[in-house]
C-alpha cells in the first residue's frame, strides 16, 4: 500500500515560493523551513519546495518549456481570489469563465508555475461533457 505524502516543487528560492503559496493558501510555512526546502501541510499531505541550481521555469502554455505541473484551486468566487492572488505575485494567463460563472482561469506563480482557480462545484463531469448546476 502507498499513500501520498509529498508535492514537491522545484524553485530557485524556497522561502519565496513557500510565502506566495502559504499567502495564497492562508496556511503556514512548517517550521525549520530553509534555503533549500520549504514546506506547507495539507492534512497529511504537504506541498514543499526545493532549491534547484539552474531552475529553468515553464513558459506555459509552450511546450518546448512545459509545465511540469498545475495546481488547481476550487473557490466560491473567481474575482476577489483573482484580485487576491494578482496582489500576491500571480500573473493571469487565460480566462476560461463561462458566461454563468462556472469555469476556471489560468495564472502562473511568480516564477512561472501555472496554477488555475476554478468554479466548479455542483458541476458534474461526464464523459459526454459538463453538466452544469441547476439555477432557479
Amino acid at each position: 500500500m502507498l499513500r501520498l505524502t509529498d508535492f514537491i516543487i522545484d524553485c530557485p528560492d524556497t522561502m519565496k515560493l513557500a510565502a506566495f503559496y502559504s499567502k495564497v493558501t492562508g496556511r503556514p510555512i512548517k517550521e525549520g523551513g530553509h534555503e533549500n526546502w520549504a514546506g506547507i501541510k495539507f492534512g497529511e499531505i504537504e506541498l514543499a519546495f526545493v532549491r534547484v541550481d539552474d531552475y529553468r521555469a515553464p513558459q506555459w502554455p509552450d511546450g518546448e518549456h512545459p509545465k511540469q505541473f498545475h495546481l488547481d484551486f476550487e473557490v466560491d468566487e473567481i474575482e476577489p481570489e483573482q484580485r487576491r492572488v494578482l496582489d500576491l505575485g500571480a500573473t493571469l494567463q487565460q480566462d476560461f469563465i463561462g458566461p454563468d460563472g462556472y469555469g476556471w482561469r489560468v495564472y502562473t506563480d511568480p516564477i512561472g508555475h501555472p496554477f488555475c482557480l476554478c468554479r466548479n462545484k455542483g458541476v458534474i463531469w461526464t464523459d459526454q461533457g459538463l453538466i452544469w448546476p441547476k439555477h432557479d
